[in-house]
């Protein structure tokens, strides 16, 4: 179900209010909302996704006809759609391009008329009728005012749907894709999925939320998700920038995997340094993507290289993959770098070859201090092992373990954790 309208209606507004939680980015001008995101919404036992979009406007710049094209799509593949008008401002030669648009598509349509804070702007809410969308719905997305008479409205359109398969499940891959602003995400994210869900423009902080689209791949479901791009606290505006960085910081959260992604033509910097630290922190294995590497000159690429593998330390031997996303190149390796991460991540060592490889490290090395008298794995995602040991170990031989382990088993670059209980 797609919720449309020229900007700065109350769309996003709308989709936090309907939704019950704060899901989509808000500020008072327009222009915030830029790509598409979908979410679920449960009315009534009846589960349906809503489709913030961006501004829909006949004609604009390169960024406003990037954003119509986007709430295009998310128009030609809705069952319902909501046409959301402001009626502080009346209806607006805008507003009546936007219906025509709408009645176009072919496609059922309630009127959302929002704004209607008390009883005397009801009455405004019938001016609306000239667009030609049906009866007007008047509702307060900031109050809350009429919202569960046009949930009501909804159900009683769309009907009892069918369900439809969970993609929220386990048995989905949540990949993070993070980075400074303009360094290609979005383009990189629209050419893993195959088509523009991601506004892409050459405008520092196009993408202002987390964007989710999942994939059907050979090795099974991924879940990509687009993020805004993440600048140094100096630079981020109060209000939309910062509601924009927690969203990307929430999206790295529950993401099983990170991909940053480095722009070859700077070089690893200061705030990819501390990317790497949020990811490090995040516990979820990274993969660095190298994008724009067609435009770094020959002579200049080892030191590119030997730079993110100076800053970014914390990642370890994370992959490093070197791609052009505007053409494509290099991208193809990215599926089977996640599948290979996926599954180390999730490794589980039986308790008995866990032990062996306890015993065949302490005697290459026996600890200096104390001694391991027996391990467990304790979970996975990431791989965490708990060491039983009399006296104390050193951080050293501690690193020494784990570096056994990660051989030991094949487990690559993911990251891992060793906990030590002393009896």
């Amino acid at each position: 179900m797609a919720v449309v309208g020229r900007p700065n209606v109350g769309k996003s507004s709308l989709v936090n209010r309907l939704t019950g939680r704060r899901v989509a980015v808000v500020e008072q001008h327009r222009g915030v909302t830029r790509d598409r995101r979908s979410v679920p919404v449960e009315w009534r036992g009846v589960t349906f996704d809503l489709v913030d979009t961006g501004g829909w406007l006949e004609s604009g710049d390169e960024l406003e006809e990037k954003v119509s094209r986007s709430a295009q799509a998310a128009l030609d593949d809705a069952d319902l759609v909501l046409l959301v008008v402001d009626v502080a401002t009346g209806p607006t030669e805008e507003d009546a391009r936007a219906a025509r648009w709408v009645r176009r598509s072919g496609r059922p349509a309630v009127l959302v008329v929002n704004k209607v804070d008390d009883a005397a702007r009801e009455a405004y809410a019938w001016e609306f009728l000239r667009l030609g969308v049906g009866d007007p719905h008047a509702v307060s997305a900031l109050h809350g005012l009429g919202a569960g008479e046009l949930l009501d409205v909804i159900v009683d359109t769309i009907g009892q749907a069918p369900e439809e398969p969970d993609d929220r499940g386990t048995d989905v891959l949540g990949v993070a894709i993070v980075g400074r602003p303009n360094v290609g995400k979005s383009t990189l994210f629209n050419t893993l999925i195959g088509e523009e869900r991601s506004v892409v423009h050459d405008l520092p902080g196009t993408t202002r939320d987390a964007i989710d689209t999942v994939v059907d791949t050979p090795s099974g479901r991924i879940r990509f998700i687009d993020t805004a791009g993440m600048r140094r606290r100096a630079k981020t505006e109060a209000g939309l920038e910062t509601y924009a960085v927690l969203r990307s910081l929430e999206a790295l959260d529950r993401a099983d995997i990170a991909l940053l992604v480095i722009d070859a033509t700077v070089g690893a910097t200061g705030q990819d340094q501390r990317l790497a630290e949020r990811i490090s922190g995040a516990g979820c294995p990274a993969i660095v993507v190298v994008n724009k590497w067609e435009l770094v000159a020959t002579e200049d690429r080892d030191d590119v290289l030997a730079s993110i593998g100076d800053k970014l330390a914390f990642l370890g031997d994370a992959p490093v993959l070197k791609t052009t996303a505007l053409s494509g190149k290099g991208v193809h390796r990215i599926l089977p770098a996640l599948t290979t991460a996926a599954a180390d991540y999730a490794t589980r060592v039986p308790t008995g070859a866990l032990n062996r490889a306890i015993r065949d490290l302490q005697i290459r090395q026996p600890a200096p201090t104390g001694k391991i008298r027996y391990a467990v794995q304790g979970a996975s995602e990431p791989p965490t092992f708990t060491l039983f040991v009399s006296g104390r170990l050193p951080p050293t031989y501690l690193r020494y373990v784990e570096r056994s382990l990660r051989e030991r088993f094949s487990l690559g670059t993911t990251p891992l954790r060793v906990r030590v209980r002393v009896e």
